[in-house]
This record gives structure tokens, C-alpha cells and sequence, in this order.
């Protein structure tokens, strides 16, 4: 039997089921982001290297090419871990912080969750964050956004070219595939049609493979990408994480 799931306004006592699922669905992005880095070609012939380096210093030992090669795939999990452990914590000291100024309190942004009911109890199974941003922004504000840098309480006159940003879409790993997904989406798209946004943008990463999936589904086009993080630029060049960001107008 289906579970019903409806989606409304964001609670004070969603606070921390919300905090929960967005670390959760955050943090998720290592792993995959960790295989893709050490799939790349470049990688791939780094790993070898090391790998026959500890081989031949540890005198024909396969246990020193082993422990050669976990050293270097550890440091790659360790740059890709940081750079969205990172993120992770600048939002969680920004907008996340105070939902209710930066969300409710603020006409132009809004956060949406999805409830459904577990095991008798009512939980948050997903969420959807817009915030209206201004056009004409520079580059190094872009990047600000995906690290964590957050625009609050900014004035849209009439006449702006203003859109919307997605900031946050997270579902609950046991309500995927379910098409709520594409609801929580939606709720974004119409919220931006009745402000009158000219479009709606997204920063994502390579690694969310089924994030963008949908994006694609839905139209969004990717218009810039970059590997610019927080982190350290060898950090960066490392995890191999291509930041892209994709629109669709409205």
C-alpha cells in the first residue's frame, strides 16, 4: 500500500528532521564522488604507479604496493570528503541556521518538506529550498553560493531581472523512485511562475548522477561549469568535482 505524502510549508518543529536529511543527503555524494575521481584515467595511472613504486621499494612485497595504493585513495576520499563535509557546515551556520528568517520571513525565498507517515509517527521525507536572487552577479558570487554563502532579505524591485535558485532538493533514501522527486520540483517551479522569476537555476556537482537525471527531465540546461570549491585548489584538482549549474527558464 502506498503511503501518503503531502508537502507544505516548512515547521520550527521540522528543524531537526530537516537538518538530518539535508546532512544526510550531503554527505551521500562522497562515495560517488570518490569512485568517479578514482575512475579517471589520470588517477588510474597515478594509483599503478604507486602501487608498483611500493612493490619494487618494499623488495617484490604485493602487501607495500597494497598499502601504497590505500594511502593514495585514502588521501582521495579524504579530498572528496572534505569538500562536502565543508559545504555542508557553511550551510548549516548560514540559512540553516535561521529557516525562519531567511525562508518564512522572506517573501521571495521558500522552503518546502514532504511528510509522510512512519511507523505511526509523522516524519520529513524530503524538502525544496528557493531563494530570488538578482541578475548580473559575478562569477566568484556564484561560487560563494555553492559554498555556503547565502543573500538574505535582498530587495527585488519591480523591473530587476530576477530568478530563483534552487538551494536545497533532498528525498529520504526509502522514498525515492517514488516520484516525489518530481513534486518537490515542482513546487519550486510553480513558487518562481507566481514571483515572476524568468527562471530557475541550480548548482549541482558531477556526482549527483540522479539529481541531474531529473534536472534533464525537466528541461534545465547547463549553461557554466567549474572545479573553483572552498577547499585548497589541490584539494579541488584531486576530487575531481566539476560544479555545474544549470537553468530553465520559465
Amino acid at each position: 500500500m502506498d503511503q501518503k505524502i503531502s508537502i507544505r510549508e516548512y515547521a520550527p518543529s521540522d528543524q531537526h528532521e530537516v537538518i538530518t536529511l539535508f546532512r544526510n543527503g550531503i554527505l551521500e555524494h562522497v562515495y560517488p564522488a570518490f569512485f568517479k575521481a578514482m575512475s579517471h584515467p589520470d588517477h588510474v595511472g597515478v594509483a599503478l604507479s604507486i602501487s608498483m613504486a611500493g612493490y619494487v621499494l618494499g623488495g617484490s612485497s604485493y602487501f607495500q604496493a597494497l598499502l601504497f595504493f590505500s594511502a593514495w585513495a585514502g588521501l582521495i576520499y579524504y579530498c572528496c570528503h572534505e569538500i562536502y563535509e565543508c559545504y555542508m557546515f557553511r550551510r548549516l551556520s548560514a540559512d540553516m541556521a535561521d529557516v525562519q528568517a531567511h525562508y518564512l520571513d522572506n517573501p521571495d525565498n521558500y522552503l518546502w518538506v514532504a511528510a509522510a507517515e512512519v511507523d505511526g509517527q509523522p516524519k520529513v521525507v524530503g524538502m525544496v529550498a528557493v531563494t530570488g536572487k538578482q541578475e548580473e552577479r559575478s562569477s566568484e558570487e556564484r561560487v560563494d553560493d555553492w559554498n555556503g554563502g547565502v543573500i538574505g532579505g535582498i530587495d527585488l524591485e519591480d523591473g530587476d531581472e530576477c530568478y530563483g535558485e534552487l538551494v536545497y532538493m533532498a528525498v529520504d533514501f526509502t522514498f525515492r523512485r517514488k516520484g516525489l522527486g518530481l513534486q518537490l520540483m515542482q513546487k519550486a517551479l510553480d513558487f518562481c511562475k507566481e514571483r515572476d522569476y524568468k527562471k530557475l537555476v541550480v548548482d549541482t556537482s558531477s556526482s549527483q548522477t540522479a539529481a541531474n537525471s531529473l534536472y534533464q527531465k525537466l528541461g534545465f540546461v547547463e549553461t557554466t561549469s567549474h572545479r573553483n570549491t572552498h577547499a585548497n585548489r589541490w584539494i579541488s584538482r584531486l576530487a575531481r568535482i566539476v560544479v555545474v549549474r544549470i537553468e530553465r527558464f520559465l
